[in-house]
Protein backbone atom coordinates (compact mmCIF):
# COMPACT_ATOMS: atom_id res chain seq x y z
CA UNK A 1 0.00 0.00 0.00
CA UNK A 2 0.96 3.49 -0.77
CA UNK A 3 1.93 5.13 3.08
CA UNK A 4 2.00 8.67 1.12
CA UNK A 5 -1.83 8.40 1.47
CA UNK A 6 -2.89 8.75 5.02
CA UNK A 7 -5.85 9.31 7.83
CA UNK A 8 -3.85 11.22 9.78
CA UNK A 9 -3.54 14.59 7.12
CA UNK A 10 -6.18 13.58 4.42
CA UNK A 11 -4.90 13.25 1.24
CA UNK A 12 -6.84 10.68 -0.07
CA UNK A 13 -8.90 13.00 -2.78
CA UNK A 14 -8.48 15.66 -4.68
CA UNK A 15 -10.05 18.01 -2.12
CA UNK A 16 -6.77 17.67 -0.05
CA UNK A 17 -8.62 18.25 3.45
CA UNK A 18 -5.47 17.60 5.66
CA UNK A 19 -7.62 16.97 8.60
CA UNK A 20 -6.74 14.63 11.26
CA UNK A 21 -9.36 11.47 10.92
CA UNK A 22 -7.87 9.46 13.54
CA UNK A 23 -8.56 12.19 15.89
CA UNK A 24 -11.83 12.75 15.28
CA UNK A 25 -11.60 15.47 12.63
CA UNK A 26 -13.97 15.16 9.61
CA UNK A 27 -12.96 15.97 5.81
CA UNK A 28 -15.70 16.84 3.24
CA UNK A 29 -16.81 13.21 2.72
CA UNK A 30 -17.81 12.97 6.24
CA UNK A 31 -15.76 9.85 7.19
CA UNK A 32 -13.55 9.31 9.69
CA UNK A 33 -10.41 6.58 9.51
CA UNK A 34 -12.95 3.57 10.34
CA UNK A 35 -14.91 2.08 7.45
CA UNK A 36 -18.87 2.70 7.89
CA UNK A 37 -21.00 0.63 5.10
CA UNK A 38 -24.59 0.25 4.23
CA UNK A 39 -25.08 -2.93 2.38
CA UNK A 40 -23.22 -6.20 1.24
CA UNK A 41 -25.42 -7.80 -1.10
CA UNK A 42 -25.31 -9.10 -4.41
CA UNK A 43 -26.29 -6.70 -6.48
CA UNK A 44 -27.87 -7.16 -10.29
CA UNK A 45 -28.00 -3.58 -11.74
CA UNK A 46 -24.64 -2.98 -12.72
CA UNK A 47 -24.00 -3.27 -16.26
CA UNK A 48 -23.92 -6.98 -18.06
CA UNK A 49 -20.15 -7.76 -18.01
CA UNK A 50 -20.46 -7.14 -14.26
CA UNK A 51 -23.21 -8.26 -12.61
CA UNK A 52 -23.52 -11.40 -14.50
CA UNK A 53 -26.31 -14.15 -13.79
CA UNK A 54 -25.33 -14.62 -10.21
CA UNK A 55 -24.75 -10.79 -9.38
CA UNK A 56 -21.87 -8.40 -8.48
CA UNK A 57 -20.66 -8.98 -5.04
CA UNK A 58 -21.45 -5.17 -3.92
CA UNK A 59 -20.74 -3.25 -0.87
CA UNK A 60 -21.61 0.15 -0.60
CA UNK A 61 -19.57 2.91 1.57
CA UNK A 62 -20.99 5.89 3.24
CA UNK A 63 -19.70 9.20 2.95
CA UNK A 64 -18.78 10.98 -0.20
CA UNK A 65 -16.13 13.18 -1.59
CA UNK A 66 -18.87 14.73 -4.14
CA UNK A 67 -22.35 16.15 -3.24
CA UNK A 68 -23.74 15.76 -5.93
CA UNK A 69 -27.45 17.66 -5.80
CA UNK A 70 -29.25 14.65 -7.64
CA UNK A 71 -27.40 11.80 -5.85
CA UNK A 72 -30.03 8.42 -5.50
CA UNK A 73 -27.53 7.33 -2.74
CA UNK A 74 -27.63 10.54 -0.47
CA UNK A 75 -29.00 8.30 2.24
CA UNK A 76 -25.83 6.81 2.39
CA UNK A 77 -23.69 9.38 0.77
CA UNK A 78 -24.74 12.62 2.42
CA UNK A 79 -26.20 11.71 5.21
CA UNK A 80 -24.36 8.97 6.42
CA UNK A 81 -26.41 5.77 6.86
CA UNK A 82 -24.58 2.80 7.35
CA UNK A 83 -22.66 0.92 10.14
CA UNK A 84 -18.66 0.84 11.70
CA UNK A 85 -17.05 -2.18 10.38
CA UNK A 86 -13.49 -3.50 11.07
CA UNK A 87 -10.96 -4.36 8.17
CA UNK A 88 -10.90 -7.70 9.35
CA UNK A 89 -14.90 -7.80 9.11
CA UNK A 90 -14.63 -5.63 5.34
CA UNK A 91 -12.26 -9.36 4.51
CA UNK A 92 -14.54 -11.91 6.00
CA UNK A 93 -17.49 -10.04 3.98
CA UNK A 94 -15.50 -9.95 0.65
CA UNK A 95 -15.12 -14.22 1.32
CA UNK A 96 -18.90 -14.12 1.81
CA UNK A 97 -20.24 -12.68 -1.02
CA UNK A 98 -17.45 -14.78 -2.98
CA UNK A 99 -18.77 -18.20 -1.27
CA UNK A 100 -22.19 -16.73 -2.26
CA UNK A 101 -21.31 -17.12 -5.82
CA UNK A 102 -20.43 -13.08 -6.88
CA UNK A 103 -18.97 -12.58 -10.27
CA UNK A 104 -16.65 -10.32 -8.49
CA UNK A 105 -16.16 -7.64 -5.19
CA UNK A 106 -17.68 -4.45 -6.39
CA UNK A 107 -16.30 -1.54 -3.55
CA UNK A 108 -18.78 1.66 -4.03
CA UNK A 109 -17.79 5.09 -3.34
CA UNK A 110 -14.84 3.73 -0.78
CA UNK A 111 -12.55 6.45 -1.97
CA UNK A 112 -12.16 7.52 1.45
CA UNK A 113 -11.48 5.22 2.95
CA UNK A 114 -8.95 3.43 0.45
CA UNK A 115 -5.96 2.37 2.96
CA UNK A 116 -8.12 0.48 5.08
CA UNK A 117 -10.01 -1.25 1.55
CA UNK A 118 -6.18 -1.94 0.52
CA UNK A 119 -5.37 -3.33 4.53
CA UNK A 120 -8.34 -5.68 3.94
CA UNK A 121 -7.65 -7.09 0.35
CA UNK A 122 -3.88 -7.87 1.55
CA UNK A 123 -5.43 -9.92 4.43
CA UNK A 124 -7.04 -12.19 2.00
CA UNK A 125 -5.02 -11.32 -1.35
CA UNK A 126 -4.85 -15.71 -2.09
CA UNK A 127 -8.42 -16.66 -0.94
CA UNK A 128 -10.33 -14.41 -3.08
CA UNK A 129 -10.31 -15.73 -6.24
CA UNK A 130 -12.89 -13.13 -8.35
CA UNK A 131 -12.06 -9.67 -9.88
CA UNK A 132 -12.33 -6.57 -7.35
CA UNK A 133 -14.25 -4.15 -8.92
CA UNK A 134 -13.46 0.00 -7.87
CA UNK A 135 -16.77 1.68 -7.81
CA UNK A 136 -16.27 5.49 -7.96
CA UNK A 137 -17.53 8.73 -8.79
CA UNK A 138 -14.72 10.08 -10.42
CA UNK A 139 -13.08 12.38 -8.53
CA UNK A 140 -9.61 10.77 -7.54
CA UNK A 141 -6.43 11.62 -7.26
CA UNK A 142 -3.49 10.06 -8.85
CA UNK A 143 -1.56 9.04 -6.15
CA UNK A 144 -5.05 7.79 -4.86
CA UNK A 145 -5.21 5.29 -8.13
CA UNK A 146 -1.71 4.18 -7.95
CA UNK A 147 -1.72 3.29 -4.99
CA UNK A 148 -4.46 0.69 -5.91
CA UNK A 149 -2.05 -1.49 -8.71
CA UNK A 150 -1.97 -4.95 -7.99
CA UNK A 151 -5.19 -4.92 -5.63
CA UNK A 152 -7.93 -3.14 -7.98
CA UNK A 153 -9.07 -5.46 -11.67
CA UNK A 154 -11.61 -3.39 -13.04
CA UNK A 155 -12.28 0.31 -12.97
CA UNK A 156 -16.14 1.58 -12.89
CA UNK A 157 -15.20 5.37 -12.68
CA UNK A 158 -18.03 7.92 -13.67
CA UNK A 159 -17.49 11.16 -15.84
CA UNK A 160 -19.78 13.18 -14.70
CA UNK A 161 -19.58 16.86 -16.47
CA UNK A 162 -17.02 18.50 -18.67
CA UNK A 163 -18.05 21.96 -17.33
CA UNK A 164 -16.27 23.15 -14.33
CA UNK A 165 -19.43 25.46 -14.04
CA UNK A 166 -21.86 22.35 -13.97
CA UNK A 167 -19.86 20.18 -11.35
CA UNK A 168 -19.21 23.43 -9.22
CA UNK A 169 -23.09 23.95 -9.34
CA UNK A 170 -24.23 20.24 -8.78
CA UNK A 171 -21.31 18.81 -7.00
CA UNK A 172 -19.51 21.25 -5.43
CA UNK A 173 -16.18 20.35 -7.58
CA UNK A 174 -15.12 23.37 -9.68
CA UNK A 175 -12.22 21.05 -10.51
CA UNK A 176 -14.09 17.73 -11.48
CA UNK A 177 -12.84 17.31 -14.98
CA UNK A 178 -9.68 17.48 -14.32
CA UNK A 179 -8.99 15.54 -12.10
CA UNK A 180 -11.32 12.67 -13.60
CA UNK A 181 -10.11 12.89 -15.99
CA UNK A 182 -6.37 12.48 -15.45
CA UNK A 183 -7.08 10.00 -12.82
CA UNK A 184 -9.39 7.36 -16.12
CA UNK A 185 -5.94 7.93 -18.25
CA UNK A 186 -4.47 6.84 -15.20
CA UNK A 187 -6.59 3.50 -14.35
CA UNK A 188 -6.40 2.96 -18.41
CA UNK A 189 -2.67 2.64 -18.15
CA UNK A 190 -2.94 0.51 -15.06
CA UNK A 191 -5.28 -2.10 -16.33
CA UNK A 192 -4.64 -1.98 -20.03
CA UNK A 193 -7.69 -2.94 -22.66
CA UNK A 194 -11.05 -4.77 -21.16
CA UNK A 195 -10.63 -8.55 -21.05
CA UNK A 196 -13.12 -11.09 -20.85
CA UNK A 197 -13.78 -14.36 -19.77
CA UNK A 198 -16.83 -16.50 -21.04
CA UNK A 199 -18.65 -18.61 -18.08
CA UNK A 200 -21.06 -20.95 -18.61
CA UNK A 201 -24.08 -20.14 -15.67
CA UNK A 202 -27.52 -21.99 -15.29
CA UNK A 203 -27.29 -22.67 -18.55
CA UNK A 204 -26.40 -19.27 -20.20
CA UNK A 205 -23.31 -18.23 -21.74
CA UNK A 206 -21.88 -14.50 -20.35
CA UNK A 207 -19.40 -12.37 -21.03
CA UNK A 208 -17.43 -11.17 -17.28
CA UNK A 209 -15.14 -8.69 -17.54
CA UNK A 210 -11.65 -9.46 -15.64
CA UNK A 211 -9.82 -6.42 -15.98
CA UNK A 212 -10.06 -3.20 -17.58
CA UNK A 213 -11.95 0.42 -17.25
CA UNK A 214 -15.41 1.30 -17.81
CA UNK A 215 -16.82 5.13 -18.09
CA UNK A 216 -20.03 5.86 -17.25
CA UNK A 217 -21.75 8.88 -18.10
CA UNK A 218 -25.53 9.79 -17.10
CA UNK A 219 -27.14 12.16 -18.96
CA UNK A 220 -28.53 14.69 -16.91
CA UNK A 221 -31.97 17.06 -18.08
CA UNK A 222 -30.59 19.45 -20.20
CA UNK A 223 -26.90 19.17 -20.48
CA UNK A 224 -26.77 17.09 -23.57
CA UNK A 225 -24.24 19.06 -25.02
CA UNK A 226 -21.90 18.95 -21.94
CA UNK A 227 -22.41 15.24 -22.32
CA UNK A 228 -21.40 15.24 -26.32
CA UNK A 229 -17.99 17.59 -24.50
CA UNK A 230 -17.51 14.26 -22.67
CA UNK A 231 -17.78 12.16 -25.62
CA UNK A 232 -15.52 14.32 -27.71
CA UNK A 233 -12.66 13.61 -24.96
CA UNK A 234 -13.06 10.43 -24.64
CA UNK A 235 -12.73 9.58 -28.45
CA UNK A 236 -9.96 11.98 -28.90
CA UNK A 237 -7.68 11.51 -26.35
CA UNK A 238 -7.95 8.61 -25.02
CA UNK A 239 -6.69 5.20 -27.17
CA UNK A 240 -9.27 3.46 -29.12
CA UNK A 241 -10.27 0.41 -27.62
CA UNK A 242 -8.79 1.26 -24.09
CA UNK A 243 -12.05 1.01 -22.16
CA UNK A 244 -16.11 0.15 -23.15
CA UNK A 245 -18.43 3.66 -22.35
CA UNK A 246 -21.83 3.11 -20.26
CA UNK A 247 -23.96 5.85 -21.33
CA UNK A 248 -27.05 5.67 -18.55
CA UNK A 249 -30.40 7.46 -18.87
CA UNK A 250 -31.36 6.54 -15.39
CA UNK A 251 -31.53 9.99 -13.84
CA UNK A 252 -34.45 10.11 -11.49
CA UNK A 253 -35.70 13.29 -9.29
CA UNK A 254 -35.37 11.57 -5.90
CA UNK A 255 -36.66 14.69 -4.32
CA UNK A 256 -38.16 18.51 -5.41
CA UNK A 257 -34.97 20.74 -5.79
CA UNK A 258 -36.08 23.50 -5.24
CA UNK A 259 -32.88 25.56 -5.61
CA UNK A 260 -32.28 23.33 -9.35
CA UNK A 261 -35.60 23.55 -10.78
CA UNK A 262 -34.24 22.29 -14.30
CA UNK A 263 -33.18 19.17 -12.65
CA UNK A 264 -36.87 17.98 -11.25
CA UNK A 265 -37.50 15.69 -14.48
CA UNK A 266 -35.91 12.74 -16.13
CA UNK A 267 -34.27 12.98 -19.40
CA UNK A 268 -36.26 13.22 -22.76
CA UNK A 269 -35.92 10.12 -25.51
CA UNK A 270 -34.47 12.51 -27.46
CA UNK A 271 -31.94 13.76 -25.21
CA UNK A 272 -30.55 10.77 -24.33
CA UNK A 273 -30.65 9.54 -28.30
CA UNK A 274 -28.79 12.40 -28.95
CA UNK A 275 -26.03 11.82 -26.80
CA UNK A 276 -25.66 8.09 -28.09
CA UNK A 277 -25.88 8.67 -31.89
CA UNK A 278 -23.24 11.49 -31.22
CA UNK A 279 -21.23 8.42 -29.19
CA UNK A 280 -21.31 6.01 -31.93
CA UNK A 281 -20.92 8.92 -34.71
CA UNK A 282 -17.47 9.72 -32.66
CA UNK A 283 -17.03 6.12 -32.69
CA UNK A 284 -17.75 4.76 -29.15
CA UNK A 285 -19.13 1.60 -30.01
CA UNK A 286 -18.19 -0.63 -27.48
CA UNK A 287 -20.28 -0.16 -24.72
CA UNK A 288 -23.72 -0.11 -23.23
CA UNK A 289 -27.03 2.18 -22.82
CA UNK A 290 -29.42 2.03 -21.22
CA UNK A 291 -33.42 1.56 -22.29
CA UNK A 292 -35.63 4.53 -20.50
CA UNK A 293 -36.98 1.77 -17.91
CA UNK A 294 -34.19 2.24 -16.31
CA UNK A 295 -35.23 5.62 -15.08
CA UNK A 296 -36.89 3.98 -11.67
CA UNK A 297 -36.44 4.62 -8.24
CA UNK A 298 -36.18 0.53 -7.40
CA UNK A 299 -33.25 0.18 -9.19
CA UNK A 300 -32.02 2.28 -5.98
CA UNK A 301 -31.04 -1.12 -3.62
CA UNK A 302 -32.44 -0.34 0.06
CA UNK A 303 -29.33 0.28 2.73
CA UNK A 304 -30.42 -1.74 5.41
CA UNK A 305 -27.32 -2.84 6.70
CA UNK A 306 -27.95 -6.19 4.51
CA UNK A 307 -24.46 -8.59 4.71
CA UNK A 308 -22.99 -6.10 7.33
CA UNK A 309 -21.65 -8.14 10.91
CA UNK A 310 -24.00 -8.23 13.40
CA UNK A 311 -21.87 -6.70 16.03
Amino acid sequence: MNISLSYQSCNLCPRNCKVNRTAGQVGFCGGSHEIKAARAALHMWEEPCISGIRGSGTIFFSGCSLKCCFCQNSSISQDLTGKTITVRQLADIMLDLQEQGAHNINLVTGSHYLPSLLSALDLIRHRLLIPVVYNCGGYESIEAVRAMKGYIDVFLPDLKYYDSALSAKYSKAPDYFFHAFKAIEAMISQTGKPVFHQEVSEGQSISLIQKGVIVRHMVLPGCKEDSKKIISMLSSLLPDHSFLISLMSQYTPYRPMEQFPELNRKITSYEYNQVVDFALESGLTEGYMQKKTSAREEYTPPFNLEGLPDN
